[in-house]
């Protein structure tokens, strides 16, 4: 398949990179990103790509977020497999955390039988192969909280990484929700790859129903932000929400939010300048 690459380069990489990444991916039909230096690299398949629609786009994140200049410009890969090529370079990834450590893997990668747990991760175009340091983070979390009979809800679930490790662990139920299709299909083959069973949902916060002893949310700041209440709605007393998907720099907007939903910081953890948060209710 023919993609077309679109090379975003800009001066303040933060929350752009984060606003590109949920309009381009969530709103439109690009499949994948690659962070740059100074930068983003959007993928889109030739037949589906629509300048005027990007355009636009770009002209309403500016005229919302008063955003510093940026540039764009556009190149058409050559035609070979993709998935190939990337499997060429995809590297596992091992996760230590206070206590042992998880191998997160692709089916292409070796079985290892020196780490406390093993996850087989087929990323495909969803977020979630904890090669990013947000999903590093959340995953040493879900590694090191008791969730033994907990109910579990991984927001954004992406490739359901986090959701998995979670029953793996012995959570009693896990529940994995995403706005992307993609994501929602990816998830449901990683579960059946790792011999899990985890309930997912095609959708975003307004369709969060019952109620959770652990909430997981990786997603951007914006998005938490907007979503926080929600959470806090159905997150059980005593309960307890991971945040991630920001920069250490938004931590102090999401902990005010919090504190306004009577939800208090129980710890954090930063890596290569992105942040995330332990909250309690």
């Amino acid at each position: 398949m023919k993609y077309i690459e679109v090379t975003f380069t800009m001066d303040d990489t933060g929350l752009l990179r984060d606003l590109l990444v949920d309009t381009l991916g969530n709103e439109g039909p690009y499949e994948s990103f690659v962070e740059t230096k100074d930068g983003l690299k959007a993928y889109v398949p030739v037949n589906l790509f629509d300048e005027d629609w990007l355009k636009c786009q770009l002209q309403n994140l500016q005229d919302n977020f008063h955003l510093s200049p940026f540039t764009f410009h556009l190149s058409e890969m050559p035609d070979k497999n993709w998935n190939e090529e990337w499997e060429k370079g995809h590297q596992a990834v091992l996760v230590e955390y206070n206590g042992g450590s998880v191998w997160v893997r692709a089916p292409f990668h070796p079985h290892r039988t020196d780490v406390n747990y093993e996850l087989i991760i087929e990323p495909k175009m969803s977020f979630g192969t904890a090669h990013h340091p947000t999903t590093y983070m959340m995953l040493s979390y879900v590694a090191e909280l008791d969730v033994q009979g907990k109910r579990v809800l991984d927001m954004g679930c992406g490739t359901a990484v986090l959701g998995i490790l979670a029953k793996m662990r012995g959570a009693s139920y896990v529940e994995g929700v995403d706005i992307d299709e993609w994501a929602f299909n990816n998830a449901q083959e990683n579960a059946s790859s790792n011999g899990v069973e985890i309930t997912l949902k095609l959708g975003d916060a307004t369709t969060l129903q019952g109620h959770f002893d652990i909430i997981i949310a990786n997603i951007n700041r914006n998005i938490l932000l907007a979503d926080m209440e929600r959470y806090a709605a159905v997150l059980n007393a005593g309960g307890t929400l991971l945040l991630s998907g920001f920069y250490e720099a938004d931590e102090a907007a999401l902990v005010a939010k919090a504190n306004t939903l009577g939800l208090s910081l129980h710890s954090k953890k930063t890596r290569d300048g992105w942040s995330a948060l332990e909250l309690n209710s």
